[in-house]
């Protein structure tokens, strides 16, 4: 009984949870904002090659 309300009592793997949900959304936001700006600096680019010929 005593394994039980120990095991209950365990916060540690919810700790953990949280803490990979939380790094997670942190990546999903890098991925974004790496692939907007990813995307305007390439439309730069094509404009400056493009003004170069």
């Amino acid at each position: 009984m005593a394994i039980l309300a120990r095991f209950l009592n365990n916060q540690d793997g919810a700790t953990a949870i949280e803490y990979a949900l939380m790094a997670s959304l942190i990546a999903l936001f890098i991925i974004a904002a790496v692939q907007t700006v990813g995307t305007k600096v390439s439309t730069v680019f094509t404009e400056v090659g493009n003004g170069l010929k």
